[in-house]
């Protein structure tokens, strides 16, 4: 707490306000950044830092510190998690600790697959094996979870990847899969189960959205949103939804990935369709709402526009894919890197749609990025880049 109140006070100093991205897709999983300072369109890279294993993580950005994950090793057995200086990227801390569960994946994707959280005092580490680690800020080790000690058959042959996400005290940490599929709430403070519900058993990488003081969990069966500190059911909608990208609150409306996108309006436990539009079909990316229009980055690699009044498309902006990530945005711009490390900076407001910069990062990302301080962060296996 003392080192948040100080971190406080220096940007209040300092004149700057610096908005957090605790987890993935940022504040509330909505890939938005909410700060005043946004990067500007002549970014370049400002530093970057050297990596010594595989990660499919998001970087985090708590304060003026930068955390990551990553797993190395013959077997990815050994799980790093880093903390760096925002301004200059020089290395605070690692920890490196061993994997007590699971370590296949698919090639593509790696142990450290799921994106950390963190409530602002600590940084919640959850890895595919089902390895949860939670430190301070300083990078103390506070406690720490071998979930397969627990659930021995919470596992998925290809590699597991959903990010927790915390809100008012509680860790919600998903394991959802074949066979021991479940979620469950964490008192941040100690670890423990508050409450665990059971899962569809069926593969899913989809990571919670924070939406109207819910947490909202996608499955292939649809999306339940529960209490955060109880579990209990808010609403459910039971249509359907994707396995891969995941759904977006924005407003009073949350927009799933359901049979294209439906616009859901949940209200004292029922769901109300307003729109629906199957051909908004996201690829592996997971949609985001800017302002008055939702955009969705299909399997071609091709960013569509759409009214969130009614999902009617405004126009198709054809991108250098492929994409793995997400795009993020900031203030009128939108922000992705495809595999091959080619970061894109997008103009949604031109009447068409416009690739106002590229810049060559020469590494394969598969990742989403981090928006802070009026900087972007970006991760591949081997580097992690600001650029400002």
């Amino acid at each position: 707490m003392k080192t948040i109140s100080m971190c406080l006070m220096m940007c209040l100093a300092t004149g700057v306000v610096r908005a957090d991205w605790l987890q993935f897709r940022g504040p509330n999983a909505t890939a938005v950044s909410t700060e005043a300072k946004v990067p500007g369109d002549d970014l370049k890279i400002s530093w970057s830092a050297d990596l010594p294993g595989r990660g499919l993580s998001a970087p985090i950005v708590v304060g003026d510190r930068v955390f990551v994950t990553c797993s190395s090793g013959p077997g990815q057995e050994t799980l790093h998690v880093f903390c760096f200086n925002a301004a200059d990227g020089t290395k605070r801390w690692e920890r490196a600790m061993r994997t007590t569960g699971r370590t296949m994946t698919h090639n593509k994707t790696c142990v450290a697959a799921n994106t950390p959280c963190s409530d602002g005092e600590r940084v919640f580490a959850l890895f595919s094996s089902n390895d949860l680690f939670a430190f301070d800020l300083d990078g103390n080790l506070l406690w720490l979870r071998g979930l397969t000690f627990d659930y021995p058959n919470a596992s998925n042959s290809l590699g597991m990847s959903q990010s927790p996400v915390v809100m008012d005290g509680t860790l919600v940490v998903q394991s959802e899969n074949d066979s021991e599929s479940f979620v469950a709430g964490l008192d941040v403070a100690t670890g423990r189960n508050k409450w665990k519900l059971e899962r569809p058993k069926a593969a899913n990488w989809t990571s919670a959205t924070l939406w109207k003081n819910a947490v909202a969990l996608q499955s292939s069966k649809g999306i339940l949103a529960v209490e955060p500190a109880t579990g209990k059911t808010v609403w459910d909608y039971s249509d359907g939804a994707s396995t891969i990208p995941s759904s977006v609150g924005a407003g009073e409306t949350l927009y799933a990935v359901s049979h294209g996108i439906t616009a859901l309006a949940p209200e004292k436990g029922a769901v109300t369709q307003l729109w629906r539009n199957e051909k908004l079909n996201p690829g592996t990316a997971s949609p985001l709402v800017l302002g008055d229009s939702i955009y969705v980055v299909n399997g071609a690699g091709v960013l569509i526009k759409a009214s969130i009044k009614n999902g009617d498309e405004a126009w198709k902006l054809r991108m250098k894919g492929p994409f793995s990530g997400s795009p993020v945005a900031a203030g009128k711009r939108i922000y992705i890197v495809n595999e091959r490390g080619i970061f894109q900076v997008i103009d949604p407001e031109a009447p068409e749609g416009k690739v106002l910069k590229e810049i060559e990062l020469k590494e394969t990302v598969l990742t989403t990025p981090a928006v802070s301080g009026g900087a972007i962060y970006v991760r591949s296996d081997a580097k992690l880049w600001k650029l400002q």
